[in-house]
């Protein structure tokens, strides 16, 4: 089959499996998971032969071998090794503005077939645990309708290729995850959770919609294939105000979707909704788009986009993993790990290494899967408890759940030879090569993100240690047992994953060049180069083994650290909370965003509503509609008067128009 029908098939899959179970199977729970899966795994099964079937080991990086004037600046030589050639790059016309012509298509490469794999894998063991999770709830039927809508979504943005088209899924993601969120409509919380994830993203879209609308105007096109073609041959449009503006607007869009600094407050609130949808959101797809975004359109992003993208992701690595020392509950801890975790993505992008961002943000994908999943097994069995200082115990009461939990800790940490250790490790060297060679400013980064390395260990150590160490300190825990297949057989395949994804690094060919240890080597090409080619260039300068160390010994001193401080206790209590109260609350309020949202919108925009509604009263409504309304009820008025129904009156009215006309005739 011809790549464009099978990815036209991939996309439509999702959306017919939506339409089928809003249309015939709402009120059927285990059908419409029956149809929802099976759509899901076929998806993943046509991904993946798709990529390998038209893979060619032959046209690996093709920049090397390119003519020096097709790559005149670093950042396209970047761009160009980790997207490789296009596969496919066909589009047809759709709609028409006057000389504007909007098109739908598939734009596919080395980049997308990545993100390809990971969303449809990882979305599909996500929707099996998800039939053992929603098993009793009556809305089954319309979440696995919205769970296919949001893969549709979602793989729509993979595939676009003009940004106009990726605009639109952009929006239907967003339009998805609002309906997730607020499954349990039922409950206030999930209903302001869902409005709030649904309004913040409108802000940051709304700045990515006009950096669309100027890149059109600047560029001439919004089409990603003619864009790249245009900066390829003369890069020196980047360096105008217009290219700035542009670049600092479509990053809007990833501040918003990746709840980066400062819009990340929707994050947290949006474990409202069932954990399947945390865990779909928060590990291999919303979240993880805008990092895919600012990867697709590297070439398009200035100099002063990326220092802030930078400098935004190395502060909120930082950051939220201080936040998640202050959260008791299970979801809300790994929230603000992958509010974490999508700093140093970030970071990636920004230091020039878009190439790293996606080799964390595949690893990412398999270990926040599984502890997220883990956590909803977690939940399940405890009878919907969140709250971490009410359980205890439970690797001996779930052993599949407490050890695919602990592998997928182990990678968050970054603990070596487990999945997490490859990429992340390799951003924080990155950020301290970038120091070593181009100024001591970049080193301030370094030390951010390696301080978000320790904090990582303190808050996964004690996540572990109060969940599944020590004794039950609840009837719900003391009760809880393993959850059945459905959901355990994800957890293991994504927790092996966990342990052995990394070792895609050692670059292990098989089945005739076409794998890569457990992924496509189409796949692996996007980040392989460039992991090699940064660990060359850190052994050049002798810099290898102490960096590896320094990693290490972090990693171990936050290990070693949390379970002094919190495995004393046996998760009976936050130590925190009573040796330093007032700095759990300083942690808790995550650095009083809301508060100051809070105050914003009830001192500042309402007050600006009620003077703008003043102002429509009186001078539109009144000078507009109220005067030409009152106009014509006084006219309305005199003419009720006229139309008594008396003959006599009548008579005098026609004798009146009489003389009127005769007065007008016979001047």
């Amino acid at each position: 089959m011809e790549l464009s029908r099978l990815l036209s098939l991939i996309l439509l899959l999702p959306l017919s499996s939506a339409a089928v179970i809003a249309l015939f199977l709402r009120r059927r729970g285990n059908i419409a998971a029956l149809v929802s899966i099976m759509s899901g795994f076929v998806v993943m099964g046509l991904s993946v032969y798709a990529i390998v079937h038209n893979y060619d080991p032959a046209r690996l990086v093709y920049a090397a071998n390119m003519p020096t004037a097709a790559l005149p600046s670093p950042a396209m030589q970047t761009w160009q090794q980790m997207s490789g050639p296009t596969w496919l790059d066909a589009s047809r016309h759709w709609l028409q503005f006057g000389n504007y012509v909007f098109s739908m298509g598939f734009h596919f490469n080395n980049l997308s077939a990545l993100m390809l794999l990971v969303v449809s894998f990882v979305a599909s063991w996500i929707q099996l645990f998800s039939a053992g999770y929603m098993a009793d709830d009556e809305g089954k039927g319309r979440f696995f309708g919205g769970l296919s809508i949001f893969m549709f979504s979602m793989l729509g943005i993979v595939l676009a290729d003009n940004l106009v088209m990726l605009f639109v899924f952009w929006e239907l993601v967003g339009f998805s995850s609002y309906m997730l969120i607020a499954h349990y409509y039922k409950t206030d919380f999930a209903n302001m959770a869902s409005k709030k994830a649904f309004i913040v993203n409108r802000v940051g879209d709304f700045g990515f919609l006009l950096g669309i609308v100027w890149c059109w105007d600047h560029y001439g096109t919004v089409k990603l294939s003619e864009l790249e073609n245009i900066i390829g041959f003369h890069p020196v449009l980047l360096t105008g105000p217009g290219a700035v503006g542009i670049g600092l607007l479509l990053m809007c869009g990833f501040i918003g979707k990746s709840a980066q600094f400062p819009l990340q407050v929707w994050l947290t609130d949006a474990m409202a909704g069932p954990t399947p949808v945390s865990a779909l959101i928060h590990a291999a797809t919303m979240v993880a788009a805008g990092i895919y975004f600012l990867a697709r359109v590297f070439f398009l992003l200035p100099p002063t986009a990326l220092h802030w993208i930078m400098w935004s992701g190395a502060a909120m690595t930082a950051c939220a993993g201080l936040w998640a020392l202050g959260q008791t509950d299970i979801k809300k801890t790994l929230a603000y790990s992958t509010l974490s975790h999508l700093g140093y993505m970030a970071t990636a992008v920004g230091l020039g290494y878009p190439q790293l961002a996606m080799f964390h943000l595949a690893m990412h994908a398999c270990f926040k899967a599984t502890l997220f999943l883990g956590s909803g097994s977690v939940i399940h069995a405890c009878h919907h408890e969140q709250d971490i200082y009410k359980m205890g115990g439970l690797l001996k009461k779930m052993p599949i759940t407490g050890i695919t939990f602990l592998l997928a800790s182990l990678a968050n940490c970054a603990v070596p030879f487990f999945s997490g250790a490859y990429s992340k490790d390799s951003i924080i060297s990155a950020a301290f090569l970038k120091g070593h060679d181009e100024g001591a400013v970049y080193y301030g980064v370094y030390f951010l993100i390696l301080f978000g390395a320790l904090c990582t260990a303190l808050y996964t150590c004690r996540l572990y240690s109060v969940v599944f160490l020590g004794k039950s300190r609840s009837d719900e825990s003391s009760h809880a047992h393993e959850s059945g297949a459905s959901m355990t057989i994800p957890l293991a395949v994504l927790g092996l994953l966990s342990l052995g994804a990394g070792w895609v690094v050692y670059d292990w060919k098989w089945a005739g060049g076409l794998m890569n240890g457990i992924i496509p080597a189409g796949c692996a090409q996007v980040f392989v180069s460039a992991f090699s080619g940064l660990e060359h260039a850190i052994e050049e300068k002798g810099l290898g083994h102490t960096l590896e160390i320094v990693n290490v010994l972090v990693v171990l001193a936050g290990l070693f650290a949390s379970y002094l401080y919190y495995g004393r206790s046996h998760g009976a209590i936050d130590r925190l909370t009573v040796k330093h109260p007032d700095a759990f609350h300083v942690l808790e309020r995550h650095g009083w965003f809301d508060d100051i949202y809070d105050w914003y919108v009830a001192q500042v925009q309402q007050r600006v509503c009620d003077i703008l509604g003043a102002l429509d009263v009186m001078a539109i409504k009144f000078a507009g509609g109220w005067g030409t309304a009152g106009a014509t009820g006084f006219v309305g008025a005199l003419l009720r008067r006229a139309t008594v129904g008396s003959i006599h009156a009548y008579v005098y009215w026609f004798l009146a128009g009489v003389l009127l006309f005769w007065f007008f005739a016979v001047r």
